[in-house]
């Protein structure tokens, strides 16, 4: 019994806090799932959506063997799961593990069940019926030409944010860049640091003290400081102290063995294409077995770029990643869907499937210890991950795991041309949704299994680490890991490859370990992600006898490849989208533009659209783009629900409606709140970048709360009696 007991929590002796394991959860999140694919799903395909086999379906009817044809339901599962499934899920509960850890856990279950799944499969089912036409001329046939205008103007602009936030993701993963320092900014380090081309390199073990009015901080990692002027010596002898001039930055490496494995997908998904539809057409198992090993492959020979001469071709600026991502997601654009778009998104497919049944089953057996706290009252008003406070914005944060508006323009997009039955709604719908929230799951288990201070050393910026140093202090003091009660090796560096748990390691013992990656500061949950992915992979593999530090740094780098493969699928999607959205509403002006076959437009509109997001993702940061992107995404799902909403009351099932409702209002007012509190500090920032976000801020908050305001008064004249059923 007690066996049974320590696997689902045990209590620090150091403070006697209690501390949840990971299994119990996982076990209990499945089990809520599976209840609600069972019987809410049924309800929802029985009798809301009324789904009948009888019935032709567009695939059937409009088939024309390109945009419309009948497709395996397992098949269209992969490629609906793939189309959906980006950042959002992976990203927005690890920053949400600011608030602790079941804020964010429960609003993905709920969410999930009760309002993201039900969005997907429904807007899915409307778009079914309607010919498997888009989101906007879902509202130009339930609302009227005017409200297609206003919903296509939204739908651009959201996307263009959206992509933004996800391309933020990989920029923040892979890309380097130079992080200010305060002036007079004190480094004691226990050698003289070593000048290189203008950069001095600092060891480990340094002290660092921010200002005078703050305490030290030892930073167990090496790292560089690039500086105009020598810094002021205090003493040569050990420790030699240093004063930073004005000016100075920190210099964080790009990640070279990342990029090239993300880089070497591109030419192995162009010959999987090639493979599969020209040199030996329908050899899809061929494909899929060359397009997986030499994906593998590619994680292992990353390892060899650091250090080669190659490395100077693939450790990228930030600037420099930010030109290969809007190069990328133009070409994707514009290139047949087959030769790039198809083959990346199958094999994703199979990736992110596959490492997500990875996942679960490593949290099971691993049954990491959750060190984060449920509710973390020190950052409850707001943190460094997130400025706003717990409601609204645990919400806003968690996003795409719970409900996502870029999910219904998938919906109503190539997936309701390739439905076979009717009935396959419901687990394509519905159940992938499930499997989204199951992602955003395991994410959240990832980071609140890292000890506190690995998490902040992460997730803090650096430039802002005076500011929450003494919250993380606080946060350390109250929920960290009592280090007395670790074993003796976890504090011996020469045995710290031998501990129990990779949990006991400082971040630069970790950095060393995931093949000497700069982790401190590297804001935007992607990194935190794959350090937390690693170490769960690492435990449940501890089997096999290995050391920590001969697996963790491709474990890591896996994970990397995992998160930026899940992100750049809907970026050259997202991409396409916004390109065909913005082609359509150009085409009322010049009606060529309006033919996605036509070079010219579609270069013109691939060009405007990577331009937007590529503004975005270089004038933000992770506190400005991902509380836009999350407004804007909440905002397409208020949208979606409310012509999913209008669609049902005119087809006479009004009296169902609650189920759209209910969840609408909830996300509506959590959207609106943190709407206004973003613009608000948007404003008080004074700034140009800071005004133009508040006024696109502004804008898709009218549009969406138009088209909110038209379909509550067609439901209110067909309720009336005075409108067409």
């Amino acid at each position: 019994m007690s066996l049974l007991a320590l696997s689902l929590f045990h209590t620090d002796p150091g403070n006697g806090r209690v501390i949840v394991h990971a299994m119990p959860v996982m076990v209990l999140v499945l089990v809520c799932l599976a209840l609600a694919y069972r019987y809410y799903s049924a309800f929802l395909a029985a009798k809301v959506a009324v789904l009948d086999d009888t019935r032709q379906t567009p695939a059937h009817r409009l088939h024309d063997g390109q945009n419309y044809h009948p497709t395996n339901k397992w098949v269209l599962f992969g490629h609906h799961f793939a189309a959906i499934s980006g950042a959002g899920p992976l990203i927005g509960p690890v920053l949400a593990i600011q608030y602790g850890y079941a804020p964010g856990l429960i609003w993905l279950v709920v969410g999930v069940c009760l309002a993201g799944a039900v969005q997907d499969m429904l807007v899915l089912a409307a778009s079914v019926r309607r010919d498997g036409k888009s989101l906007a001329e879902i509202a130009r046939a339930e609302l009227g030409p005017a409200a297609s205008v206003v919903a296509s103007l939204a739908i651009l602009f959201i996307v263009i944010i959206a992509l933004a936030g996800l391309g933020f993701v990989v920029v923040k993963a892979l890309g380097g860049e130079e992080v200010k320092l305060p002036e007079g900014m004190t480094i004691a380090a226990t050698e003289p640091a070593a000048l290189k081309d203008g950069v001095y390199h600092f060891p480990p073990g340094c002290r660092v003290r921010y200002s005078p009015s703050t305490p030290e901080t030892v930073r167990s990692e090496a790292f560089a400081v690039k500086s105009p002027t020598e810094p002021k010596l205090a003493t040569a002898a050990a420790p030699a102290v240093y004063t930073l001039p004005a000016g100075c930055t920190q210099v964080i490496t790009g990640s070279s063995w990342g990029t090239f494995t993300i880089a070497a997908t591109i030419p192995i998904a162009l010959f999987v294409g090639l493979w599969m539809y020209r040199i030996r057409p329908g050899k899809v198992v061929e494909a899929s077995l060359m397009g997986g090993a030499l994906t593998l492959f590619a994680v292992v020979a990353g390892g060899w770029i650091p250090g080669s001469p190659l490395e100077k071709f693939f450790s990228l600026t930030k600037e420099q990643t930010i030109w290969t991502l809007c190069i990328y997601g133009f070409v994707a654009a514009v290139l047949p869907v087959w030769l790039l778009l198809g083959p990346r998104d199958y094999l994703s497919s199979f990736l992110k499937i596959g490492t997500v049944i990875m996942l679960v089953v490593g949290v099971i057996v691993a049954n990491p210890a959750l060190e984060a706290p449920p509710l973390n009252e020190v950052f409850v008003n707001g943190g460094p991950t997130f400025e706003g406070g717990i409601f609204p914005f645990v919400f806003i944060c968690v996003m795409c795991g719970a409900i996502s508006g870029f999910h219904s323009l998938v919906s109503s997009g190539t997936t309701p041309k390739m439905i076979d039955k009717e009935s396959h709604v419901r687990p394509i719908g519905y159940g992938a949704m499930l499997i989204e929230g199951l992602v955003g799951t395991v994410a959240l288990i990832a980071a609140a299994s890292l000890p506190s201070d690995l998490y902040y050393d992460i997730n803090v910026p650096i430039d802002q680490a005076q500011k929450y140093q003494g919250g993380v202090a606080e946060v350390q003091a109250k929920y960290g890991i009592s280090r007395a009660t670790l074993p003796p090796e976890s504090r011996d560096p020469a045995h710290a490859t031998q501990v129990d748990s990779p949990q006991h390691l400082n971040l630069g013992q970790v950095e060393e370990m995931v093949g000497g990656e700069s982790l401190r500061g590297r804001t935007g949950g992607a990194v935190t992600l794959a350090v937390g992915m690693a170490m769960i992979f690492q435990q449940a593999f501890a089997f096999t006898g290995l050391a920590v530090g001969t697996l963790l740094k491709y474990w890591y780098h896996f994970a990397i490849m995992f998160e930026a493969l899940f992100i750049l699928t809907t970026i050259d999607a997202g991409t396409r989208i916004a390109r065909f959205l913005l082609q359509e509403t150009a085409g009322r002006v010049y009606k060529p533009l309006a033919r996605p076959d036509w070079l010219p437009g579609a270069l013109l509109a691939s060009g405007i659209v990577t331009a937007g997001y590529g503004w975005f993702i270089s004038t933000g940061s992770i506190t400005t783009i991902w509380p836009m992107f999350g407004i804007a995404n909440q905002l397409l799902a208020v949208m979606a629900l409310a012509l999913v909403t209008t669609w049902l009351v005119n087809q006479g099932r009004g009296r169902y409606a609650w189920v759209t409702v209910l969840p609408m209002l909830f996300v509506t007012t959590t959207t609106l709140t943190a709407g206004s509190a973003v613009v608000q500090g948007q404003l008080a920032k004074g700034t140009t970048v800071g005004y133009v976000n508040a006024g696109l801020t502004i804008f898709v908050i009218a549009c969406v709360c138009t088209v909110l305001l038209w379909a509550v008064a067609r439901c209110a004249s067909v309720l009336m009696g005075k409108g067409k059923v």
